[in-house]
C-alpha cells in the first residue's frame, strides 16, 4: 500500500508540475536548434527553451543569451520577463575552451535563425524579435547584430530586428577571444571579435545598459559609451546608453524592467 501511495503521489506531483509549466507559458523545452545530426557536445549545449505568453498572438519575442564569460552558465528565461505579454527564448550555447569564440557566435546566429523560422508557428511575429542578454550574452547579441554576415549566412537581414538591448556587454574584443590569442585580460584590443570593429550605419535600434561606471567590471561602461558614440557618429539615430547608478556588473534585475519598457516603446512605433 505504501508503494501505491508513493506512486500516486509521484504521478500527482508530475501532473501538477505539468500544469504549472503550461500555465507558466513554457511551450517548448530543450529544443535542439541545430537539429540532432551534430556531435554530442553540440547536442548537449545548443538547446533552447521557449516561453509563450498566454492568450496572445502576433506577440514580440525576446531572445535571451545568458552570461558567463563564454566559458560557463546555462540557458535561462528570466522570471521577470514572464507574464509581460512577450515570448522569451532562452538560448544555450557551447563554451570556450571546448570551442573557439567564433563558433560560439555562430551558435548565437543559429539560434536566432530558429526563432525567425519557428516563432510564427507558435503565434508570434518574426517582425518583432528583440535580442538581449547579460554580459557575454549581450556581447553575442551585439556581435550578430553589427556583423551582418552571421545572419546573412542564414538568409536573414539583421536589420529586420525590432531592436537590441544588451546588458553590460563587452564592446571591445571579448576577453575570452583575447585569451585565445594569448593577450592579457587587461590589454584592450579591437579586432573582428569586437562589436566596435563592426560599427556601421542603419543598425536596428540599440539600447545599451550598464551598471555604475565606478562599480562595473573594469572599463565596461566606457566600452559601451564609446560604442554608443561611434554608432551615432556614423549616422544611427536610435541609439541609447543607460548607466544604472549604484549597481555593479550584476545589474540584471534593474535592467529587466527597462528592457520590457523599451520593447513596448518600439512596438508602439512599429
Amino acid at each position: 500500500m505504501k508503494h501505491v501511495i508513493t506512486f500516486l503521489t509521484t504521478i500527482l506531483f508530475l501532473y501538477a508540475s505539468s500544469l504549472s509549466a503550461q500555465s507558466d507559458g513554457l511551450a517548448k523545452q530543450n529544443v535542439p536548434y541545430y537539429g540532432q545530426s551534430q556531435d554530442a557536445y553540440t547536442n548537449q549545449q545548443c538547446l533552447l527553451d521557449v516561453y509563450i505568453p498566454e492568450g496572445k498572438s502576433d506577440f514580440a519575442t525576446i531572445v535571451w543569451f545568458h552570461g558567463g564569460g563564454l566559458t560557463g552558465g546555462q540557458k535561462e528565461i528570466p522570471d521577470y520577463l514572464k507574464g509581460k505579454g512577450m515570448a522569451v527564448v532562452g538560448v544555450g550555447y557551447r563554451f570556450s575552451p571546448q570551442v573557439q569564440v567564433e563558433t560560439i557566435i555562430q551558435d548565437a546566429a543559429q539560434s536566432v535563425k530558429w526563432v525567425f523560422e519557428e516563432i510564427e508557428k507558435l503565434g508570434g511575429s518574426k517582425d518583432k524579435i528583440v535580442l538581449s542578454g547579460h554580459s557575454a550574452g549581450g556581447y553575442l547579441a551585439m556581435m550578430i547584430t553589427l556583423n551582418k554576415s552571421y545572419l546573412q549566412h542564414h538568409a536573414i537581414n539583421v536589420d529586420d530586428l525590432l531592436g537590441v538591448v544588451p546588458f553590460s556587454c563587452q564592446a571591445i574584443t571579448h576577453f575570452t577571444a583575447r585569451q585565445e590569442q594569448g593577450i592579457e585580460i587587461n590589454q584592450p584590443t579591437i579586432d573582428k571579435h569586437a562589436p566596435l570593429f563592426w560599427v556601421r550605419n542603419d543598425v536596428p535600434p540599440v539600447t545599451l545598459i550598464t551598471g555604475d561606471r565606478d562599480l562595473e567590471m573594469v572599463g565596461r561602461y566606457e566600452e559601451n559609451a564609446y560604442l554608443a558614440r561611434m554608432l551615432k557618429i556614423v549616422g544611427n539615430e536610435n541609439i541609447k546608453l543607460l548607466e544604472l547608478d549604484g549597481y555593479d556588473h550584476g545589474m540584471v534585475y534593474p535592467a529587466l524592467p527597462i528592457l520590457v519598457k523599451q520593447v513596448n516603446e518600439w512596438l508602439k512605433k512599429s
